[in-house]
């Protein structure tokens, strides 16, 4: 997607151990009109896939997933990264690896919002490992419902994981994929 790669060009951060920082447009502050256009084109790219839910991963992913779900009908469902007092004690949990973070999270999803009649498209603002997407995977197979494929914004492809995901059938859509980065500069995939 053009429009998100020349935002990335222009206002996100090359830091050092090939972190982006993109918290000025996407996942801190947000630019809705940038959000928008993202969630029209994850909508043209599953369009007729017969989503009945969206999952991601609090908190980054919630925006973009919501993006999404507005244009293609579908209500979000986020795995939280703490259990708190007011969540069902009937859950689906996977543990993730936060390549960002450098942590374990024990993320979980309440049993009565995700069942196997779920066709479920997983959103996300970066896919690096691979590791969120594994455990949202294996919280959509602990339900027995429908992994229909994962719209990401941004891949960065020379970590792997997209390219492991998909080896193994996982359909996976990267609005900009990044086949390098330094620690001053990024290179998309054309």
């Amino acid at each position: 997607m053009q429009l998100l790669e020349e935002r990335i060009l222009r206002d996100g951060k090359v830091l050092p151990g090939n972190i982006l920082k993109v918290g000025g447009f996407l996942n801190h502050l947000i630019d809705n009109e940038l959000l928008d256009e993202i969630g029209k084109e994850i909508s043209a790219l599953f369009s007729g896939s017969h989503i009945t839910k969206i999952l991601t991963i609090e908190a980054s992913g919630i925006a973009i997933a919501c993006a999404a779900a507005h244009y293609l009908h579908a209500p979000v469902l986020f795995a939280k990264k703490e259990k708190t007092a007011n969540v069902n004690t009937d859950c689906y949990s996977a543990e993730v690896k936060s390549f960002t973070h450098g942590n374990v999270a024990h993320v979980i999803v309440s049993k009565p919002y995700l069942n196997a009649d779920d066709k479920v498209l997983i959103v996300d603002d970066f896919l690096a490992h691979g590791e969120a997407l594994r455990g949202l995977i294996s919280i959509i197979n602990q339900a027995g419902a429908e992994l229909v494929g994962c719209a990401i914004a941004i891949e960065k492809a020379f970590q792997g994981g997209g390219d492991a995901l998909r080896a193994e059938g996982v359909r996976i859509e990267s609005l900009a994929v990044i086949e390098s980065m330094s620690d001053t500069s990024l290179t998309f995939k054309k």
